[in-house]
């Protein structure tokens, strides 16, 4: 890993520990069937394409969100989106990379 791989992954470690310092809701981005193999207890499961239909009930969290999907690229996504319906939100990328903060 290079000298600045390192540096972003420490970044976004800091990041996601910030967000959860803040009470953040956990957005997990998966189909049904990878949630259903495994996720964060107390996390909140809306499927990709169906954010648009559930806008409200998202910015009803009142909160910062952290988006986690399997890789990071749906979070990635996500957080794109809801970026600019003007959500406090970040991308936690693999949901592992958050659950080991939080189980």
């Amino acid at each position: 890993m290079s000298l600045f791989g390192m540096f972003s992954n420490k970044n976004a470690t800091n990041k996601i520990e910030e967000y959860l310092k803040k009470g953040a809701i956990i957005l997990d981005v998966r189909t049904l069937q990878e949630w259903n193999e495994g996720h964060i207890n107390g996390s909140e499961h809306i499927v990709l394409n169906s954010i648009p239909d559930h806008i409200d009930h998202i910015k009803g969290f009142q909160k910062p969100i952290i988006a986690v999907c399997k890789s990071g690229g749906r979070s990635q996504s996500a957080t794109d989106f809801l970026l600019q319906h003007g959500l406090d939100i970040i991308n936690g990328g693999p949901w592992g990379n958050v659950s080991k903060f939080i189980d």
